[in-house]
């Protein structure tokens, strides 16, 4: 059973959850966001049509191809933290360097970072129905600079789907 978010949540925070393609940011953002009560974006809907046609068709993209994507995002992040307003935006966030463009956004971002193995993640993109590419997988695994914990809440995704919400609830909860 997933946990109802204790709705006495105090303050608005802006929150990114992230990993690389197939390890569930979409999916879980959505189940805690509507647990957590914040609003969810999935920033893949940010990218440009050149970004998604390139990986449609297997070509990994480019720091300078992110770039605008990701001030886009920074953007979304910043008008919510002008409104007090709680957002989750799901988003891969592979280097420090993306991350560090994000909390311009809001220098208190949240960081949930969804962390599984490379057969976990390849077994899941094969199951599913997505523009990216899964021969890519193994190129973002490359790119991925893991978070530390001083950076990210570090969430295993190779349990149930209820206990990773779970998880991520948890994780929100012990914040407040």
């Amino acid at each position: 059973m997933v946990k109802q978010f204790d709705q006495r949540h105090r303050q608005s925070r802006r929150i990114l959850i992230m990993g690389v393609s197939g390890s569930g940011k979409s999916t879980i953002g959505e189940a805690v966001a509507e647990k957590t009560g914040c609003e969810y974006i999935d920033g893949d809907k940010y990218h440009p049509p050149a970004n998604i046609e390139k990986m449609t068709k297997g070509v990994p993209l480019t720091d300078d191809d992110r770039q605008g994507w990701l001030e886009a995002l920074a953007d979304l992040f910043a008008q919510h933290r002008r409104e007090d307003k709680s957002v989750m935006i799901g988003c891969s966030g592979l280097k420090k360097s993306y991350r560090d463009i994000l909390r311009r956004g809001d220098p208190e971002l949240i960081i949930l970072f969804l962390d599984g193995s490379y057969d976990t993640i390849l077994q899941r993109m094969e199951e599913r129905q997505h523009f990216f590419s899964p021969q890519m997988l193994r190129t973002q695994f490359d790119t991925l600079q893991t978070p530390g914990p001083d950076e990210a809440i570090s969430i295993d995704i190779s349990t149930s789907f209820d206990n990773v919400i779970d998880q991520c609830v948890s994780e929100l909860e012990a914040l407040d």
